[in-house]
């Protein structure tokens, strides 16, 4: 296992054995689906985990010797209604090292909600301040698009094999101020409908393929109609996945 893979992985272990979620499988030993490329066969696999006070744990892995790609995608969202922001975590090991980027995804607009901004993200100014001077990391090529529909504290870089072992930390330290959020709540700012609309333009966005070229990639790899699927799994849930 490469530690692309064992970092999403054991991310992956924490949040399910933490907020007690249950594998959703069609059969016992079976991922939820598996991914499959006409040109290399069987190349990955999405898991998806339900249980309260999430709305659905969602992993995606694909791995390709033949073409150097190992990628592994973690997508926690919590529930359409709430104000806790989503957690995710994408690792990929690249010819020359690593690639991640680590973020708590906002639920409600930054910049006119402050004490929001300051309740949930405060707490990751020095994690991420120091997590930015770890040595062998360098700015990882995205657009400017792509920034704007995160948060400001996402750290998404390119590693050398001792950074990304170093950024296991910050991981960890994100993971576990998230899970805080999970189990003390959020006073919700804003109504359920609202925040639900906003969310659901907010991941339509994220998860589109003209704004993310990794999709362009990847429906190379798997196939227009797989490709969309996948994207709408991540963009309206495992509810309009078709497999």
């Amino acid at each position: 296992m490469k530690a692309s893979e064992t970092l999403c992985i054991q991310t992956l272990e924490t949040i399910q054995n933490t907020l007690n979620l249950d594998e959703v499988q069609p059969e016992e030993g079976k991922p939820y689906a598996e991914l499959t490329s006409p040109a290399f066969g069987e190349v990955g696999k999405v898991r998806i985990f339900k249980g309260e006070g999430i709305g659905e744990l969602i992993y995606v892995g694909i791995a390709v010797p033949q073409i150097h790609l190992d990628s592994h995608m973690l997508f926690a969202f919590t529930p359409s209604g709430s104000a806790i922001p989503h957690f995710t975590l994408d690792s990929v090991a690249v010819p020359d090292g690593y690639a991640f980027h680590l973020d708590l995804i906002p639920r409600l607009d930054l910049g006119a909600n402050l004490s929001y901004m300051d309740s949930v993200y405060g707490p990751l100014s020095p994690i991420f301040d120091e997590a930015k001077k770890i040595e062998g990391l360098s700015k990882a090529h995205i657009s400017q698009r792509q920034v704007a529909l995160m948060s400001p504290w996402m750290l998404v870089h390119r590693a050398d094999p001792d950074a990304f072992e170093a950024i296991q930390e910050p991981v960890a330290d994100y993971l576990k101020h998230w899970l805080s959020l999970i189990e003390s709540g959020l006073e919700e700012a804003t109504d359920a409908d609202t925040l639900a609309a906003r969310d659901s333009a907010n991941r339509s966005a994220i998860f589109n393929r003209e704004v993310d070229p990794v999709w362009g990639q990847i429906e190379r790899l798997l196939g227009e109609e797989s490709s969309t699927a996948l994207r709408e799994l991540l963009r309206l849930g495992s509810d309009a996945y078709v497999n």
